[in-house]
């Protein structure tokens, strides 16, 4: 079993590079299922669920392979409709693969996805989307199966602007006849990344970022070269690991616009941030004051980051509050965390978190990839030692984290 050992109270100081965004290479690779001939991505991070997507290209007829952060790609081959059942269950991003293939073959027969247990996260807004394109979706035992000889463009609504149906849906669409139209549509930089790569490999699509995208179906598209945009979760987490430690931490290689409503957060607890174009870099106030969050869809403050902020809260001066709007299940970590001395309550989907002067080393377990993130953070700022497992859940999300810690200053060591 994996786990890491981390020995608090060492003031992180330094710069980070942030590596490439996992939320955004996934449905990338995807969408190569769309492009006919090679491809190259750049700017990859090397984690273990990038892999599973790799392996997942490769178990329908697609070559890929990584080396270091670029992915080659020729898709010259006929796809493959059937997805293996043990790649599907280990990642719920799997379900990114539905839309294009769906698009390309005209049918796919594809298992329920896994993933993190944050929520239950139903696939019910893809398969409406896909069946306003003109498909045929039938459920049974455990499968879903989605056929159309030739899927029509049409009017896409989602009920609630979901990242992962708006980039199906928006992939999907891009070989479908006429003009696809979604409203509703999520707005995060991810979105906007894989409708640049889209773009490039011939499709004709608009209002990425906004919340109406409309695409024109085209008959094909060709190979494109990609680098994946840096990981604004990545680039939060790390800014909090500075402050939490009374530190000063610089990110590099990072859009300060995709964490706008982090760093507005962050400015009202008193951390002192000096922002510039691809760079940010945060000072530690020494103490910080509380604060009152809720979750929300991009460009709202991002659910990916609440289990971190939560740690960081932990150690303000005074009571916050935060409010999980976007996945029922997702305050998991709260216990972990009170083992390590934190004062927090939860009442349904609101955290109410009492500062205290200080956390203590513990053993805890990360139950998902943002929570470990979180009990990361609340170890490098606990007195003592604090052993962390299952930190399987957190390799899956952030590349290298050990090592970029340690260059920091971090006193921490995986342990195998």
């Amino acid at each position: 079993m994996a786990r890491v050992k981390i020995i608090g109270e060492q003031p992180l100081h330094g710069a980070v590079n942030i590596s490439g965004a996992k939320n955004s290479a996934l449905p990338i690779m995807a969408a190569m299922v769309l492009l006919n001939g090679e491809s190259v991505l750049k700017n990859v991070p090397t984690l273990t669920d990038i892999t599973t997507m790799i392996r997942m290209l490769r178990s329908i007829n697609i070559l890929a392979e990584q080396s270091g952060g670029v992915i080659r790609v020729d898709n010259k081959k006929q796809i493959k409709h059937l997805i293996p059942y043990e790649l599907v269950t280990k990642m719920r991003a799997s379900f990114f693969i539905a839309g294009p293939i769906l698009a390309k073959a005209g049918m796919v027969r594809i298992p329920m996805p896994g993933g993190c247990a944050i929520g239950s996260r139903p696939v019910d807004i893809h398969i409406k989307g896909f069946q306003a394109l003109g498909a045929d979706v039938r459920l049974e035992h455990g499968f879903i199966e989605i056929r159309c000889k030739k899927l029509k463009g049409g009017h896409v609504n989602f009920t609630f602007p979901s990242v992962g149906a708006t980039e199906n849906i928006m992939m999907a669409s891009t070989l479908a006849e006429g003009v696809t139209t979604i409203t509703n549509a999520a707005r995060e930089p991810e979105i906007v990344d894989l409708a640049a790569l889209l773009n490039k490999a011939g499709a004709k699509i608009r209002g990425a970022g906004a919340s109406t995208i409309t695409v024109e179906g085209v008959s094909g598209l060709s190979g494109a070269e990609h680098s994946i945009i840096p990981d604004r979760i990545e680039a939060g987490t790390m800014l909090l690991a500075g402050l939490i430690t009374h530190g000063k931490i610089t990110v590099n290689k990072i859009n300060p616009q995709d964490i706008s409503a982090l760093l507005s957060a962050l400015a009202d607890t008193g951390a002192r941030l000096n922002i510039k174009n691809n760079s940010i870099e945060a000072l530690s106030p020494g103490s910080w004051n509380s604060a009152s969050l809720i979750t929300q869809p991009h460009p709202g403050f991002p659910t990916d980051m609440q289990a971190q902020m939560m740690t960081y809260l932990a150690l303000a001066s005074g009571t916050s509050t935060i409010r999980e709007t976007i996945f029922e299940n997702r305050f998991m970590h709260t216990g972990e965390l009170q083992r390590m001395g934190a004062d927090i309550r939860t009442e349904e989907r609101v955290a109410i978190i009492k500062g205290v002067k200080k956390l203590s080393g513990a053993e805890v377990r990360a139950t998902d990839l943002r929570a470990g993130a979180a009990l990361w953070l609340a170890g490098l700022a606990a007195k003592g030692e604090t052993i962390i497992y299952d930190i399987e859940h957190i390799e899956r999300g952030y590349e290298r984290l050990t090592d970029k810690l340690s260059s920091l200053g971090a006193n921490i060591k995986r342990l195998t």
